[in-house]
């Protein structure tokens, strides 16, 4: 992430000399000695602050211990970030990868620290109506301004496999799940046969962040402006539906202290409508209307619940790299069963 809101912690599983040294060499207008901080949660890459000079960056690395072989590229983050800076596309500015895992037991890069403000609850309780729909509203208007970059012309044409998207992702997530699987679950074991069978035709192909929903996003202290997209390990090149409808399964979650909306006056709040949502992202990407969403948010949830169980599995593992890991290893049977409730909607039986 481009910043991290919360506590930060020390941190004793890193060798600070030898970080100094290789940030010395690496970092523009590096000046040490520098001190070194892990930000709350990144259950999946690891992410620290780094102060030093006056400076402050940010640091991600891949987990120590065993990883499956496609998760935790962030090499990948790197490269993402570094061809959409100059864009002016909202992403924290780049300053260098390291792929010698001797320097800190693995792979990582660092970025600038945006100063901005991260918003885990989706229902902005802490806003007036009309910052909450300015919020919304940029939070679909930056979506819509990634999925027009043109991947070629950023030198990103080969940062995703040709093909249809969804057939590519239904086998990635099963094949992540099975490599990760500690429990039989019926109604995952329906989806990995129905999912396949009934993928929807692809007529797009843009960047797609692949984890966008409110608390990805970085705004500015003061102000609705989005300052950065954060977490981007999940970025490929694909269909923009499936960003976009990631994003608006948040409406059909249950609001509360994540991203969910379901349940909240949208009047009152200012929040946009799921609705007005998909209008309004429809309007700024050129489209007619979506086809129906209920397949796509069984895919979502379904490709959720392969990340859980990757969670679930680096816990017994012993190499879950936060102390929420075990408490979001606990949805992966609910999430289940609202992905195949999601999918008999679509018409599975």
């Amino acid at each position: 992430m481009g910043a991290a809101a919360g506590e930060t912690k020390p941190v004793e599983d890193i060798d600070l000399a030898r970080l100094e040294g290789w940030l010395a060499a690496s970092v523009d207008g590096f000046s040490g000695p520098a001190s070194l901080t892990k930000f709350p949660g990144g259950q999946s890459n690891p992410t620290y602050r780094v102060d030093a000079g006056g400076r402050s960056y940010v640091l991600r690395r891949k987990p120590f211990g065993p990883t499956l072989p496609s998760a935790h590229a962030v090499d990948r983050e790197y490269r993402l970030i570094s061809a959409l800076h100059p864009t002016g596309f909202p992403v924290a500015r780049p300053y260098a990868l390291c792929e010698d895992e001797s320097v800190i037991g693995s792979i990582f890069y660092v970025m600038e620290r945006v100063d901005g403000r991260t918003l885990a609850n989706g229902s902005l309780p802490d806003q007036t109506p009309q910052e909450r729909g300015a919020m919304y509203r940029n939070l679909v208007e930056t979506l819509a301004q990634l999925h027009s970059i043109d991947p070629a012309a950023v030198g990103l044409g080969d940062y995703g496999k040709p093909g249809n998207y969804f057939v590519r992702q239904v086998g990635r997530w099963t094949k992540q799940y099975r490599a990760s699987q500690t429990d039989t679950v019926p109604e995952v074991e329906k989806l990995i046969e129905y999912l396949p069978e009934t993928v929807p035709e692809q007529t797009r192909t843009s960047i797609i962040h692949g984890d966008y929903r409110i608390d990805n996003a970085m705004f500015a202290r003061e102000g609705t402006d989005i300052l950065a997209v954060l977490d981007w390990e999940l970025s490929t090149l694909g269909d923009p539906l499936a960003d976009f409808t990631y994003l608006a399964m948040q409406w059909e979650l249950p609001a509360g202290a994540g991203a969910g909306l379901k349940g909240i006056d949208f009047d009152a709040s200012g929040i946009p409508s799921l609705e007005e949502t998909v209008g309004l992202y429809c309007e700024l990407t050129g489209r007619d209307g979506l086809p129906g969403l209920d397949w796509y948010f069984a895919y979502n949830l379904f490709r959720l619940v392969g990340i859980v169980q990757g969670i679930k599995k680096r816990i017994i593992d012993g190499n879950a790299s936060s102390d929420q890991a075990e408490a979001a290893a606990a949805r992966l049977v609910p999430l289940a069963e609202a992905a195949w409730e999601f999918a008999r909607k679509a018409g599975a039986r």
